[in-house]
């Protein structure tokens, strides 16, 4: 259901600013999403499993939060990384 430590070095890998950065906005959201990505195929298969499904809607939420901020503070970057992850349409 979780992603591995290999896949989650792999996204900082990719997403990082700079290296050793692990923080960054655009970091966070891109393992978000690929958490978010793992626990909505659980959900569909699991469908009683509503304890998982809340922890799915707070990474969501949070997700959210985050996309926000990036959005008020670098409207570029915020572009790319919604079109480099597929989101919003």
């Amino acid at each position: 259901m979780a992603i591995t430590k290999e896949r989650k070095n792999e996204i900082i890998k990719e997403y990082a600013r700079h290296e050793g950065d692990t923080g960054s906005s655009e970091v966070q959201i891109a393992v978000l999403t690929a958490e978010i990505n793992a626990l909505n195929e659980h959900a569909q298969i699991h469908k009683k499993d509503h304890h998982s499904y809340r922890g799915l809607m707070k990474k969501i939420g949070h997700r959210r939060n985050l996309l926000a901020y990036l959005r008020k503070t670098d409207v570029q970057s915020y572009r790319e990384l919604i079109q480099k992850l597929g989101l919003r349409r």
